[in-house]
């Protein structure tokens, strides 16, 4: 494997995953039951290329199978598809493809291009400023992915950026490997899929799930980038006030066809939403009250916390006390 190839470090990934893998369905179901999967991948990949006999052999090998194994043969194969695909999903915002096409790159070149093409800065600015971008968050009923599901491979994919960073000691790297494998286990001995159908609110707090583990750190990365293009163009960066993005929901309040939506499921999702929004900034301040230690500050700050040695701190806590009040 050529180290200019661009996509060597995802071809690793996938080996390594592939690897682990293999080692959890022996532990699980025995080497015999490994050697069926390693003999199935072999006659597909002969009768891909062509092979006949390789075709027939792998359809008479299948058919013989019972229902149980056929069961584990595809849970097995799934499951591969499943760590492919996360691997994908981490290359495509990995190290290696940040220089090329990050969010950073893009706009770095299309604030370029416009300037190149004598856009004032002024002019530019107000356009940045009246972005509006609207996410609309939707249900799912087909989702039968279980949310326990999803934060595993969320975790999956941050230990492969994990092995991207440079001087991991070879304990390190060991501790990341085993951390792999242990997910991997939880999944095998896990139940993939929801055993009832989910109500609306259950697809709705699947898209909360997603809120949590991706849109609530890819939002304000986003913004900061954004910023940082528009401090480049224009010499000052975003207004306070500026929303670029917006969220909408139809989580809960799709009442189109589904009589299972109704006002009471309506209220619920909302409030979920809310106590979830609550919830995500509560440990936002939480983490701010241990960091924000220092005792200068501006007169408006001291103001509204007089004789406060940190008034930060005091400013946060009494927000800290107000979204308990929402949560508790």
């Amino acid at each position: 494997m050529s180290d200019d190839d661009p996509y060597a470090g995802l071809r690793r990934n996938v080996s390594m995953l592939g690897s682990l893998l293999g080692e959890v369905v022996a532990d699980a179901e025995g080497a015999d039951f490994l050697a069926l999967i390693e003999d199935i991948r072999q006659r597909s990949r002969a009768a891909r290329e062509g092979d006949a006999g390789a075709r027939e052999g792998l359809l008479s090998l299948l058919h013989g199978l019972s229902p149980e194994r056929m069961l584990a043969v595809a849970r097995t194969f799934a499951q591969f598809l499943n760590l492919a695909n996360i691997a994908e999903q981490q290359y495509a915002s990995s190290r290696q493809m940040a220089a090329t096409a990050s969010a950073t790159t893009m706009l770095r070149e299309m604030v370029d291009d416009l300037d190149a093409a004598g856009v004032p800065s002024a002019a530019l600015g107000e356009r940045i400023d009246g972005l509006s971008i609207e996410l609309v968050l939707t249900a799912h009923p087909t989702e039968i992915m279980r949310r326990t599901l999803i934060h595993k491979h969320r975790e999956i994919g941050r230990c492969l950026s994990q092995l991207e960073l440079g001087g991991l000691t070879d304990a390190e790297r060991g501790g990341i490997q085993r951390r792999l494998r242990e997910l991997l286990t939880q999944v095998w001995f896990g139940d993939e899929f929801r055993a009832e159908r989910p109500t609306p609110v259950d697809e709705a707090k699947w898209g909360f799930a997603v809120v949590e583990d991706s849109l609530w750190h890819a939002v304000p990365e986003f913004l900061r980038r954004l910023d940082a293009a528009r401090r480049k163009a224009c010499g000052e960066g975003l207004p306070l006030d500026a929303a670029p993005v917006r969220f909408l929901s139809w989580m809960g309040g799709d009442r189109d066809g589904n009589p299972n939506v109704t006002a009471a499921v309506t209220a619920e999702v909302l409030l979920l939403g809310r106590w979830q929004a609550a919830d995500l900034y509560l440990r936002a301040v939480e983490e701010l009250i241990e960091e924000l230690s220092m005792t200068g500050a501006d007169e408006a700050l001291r103001a509204r916390n007089p004789g406060a040695n940190e008034p930060y701190r005091g400013e946060l806590r009494r927000l800290r006390q107000r979204l308990r009040q929402i949560l508790f």
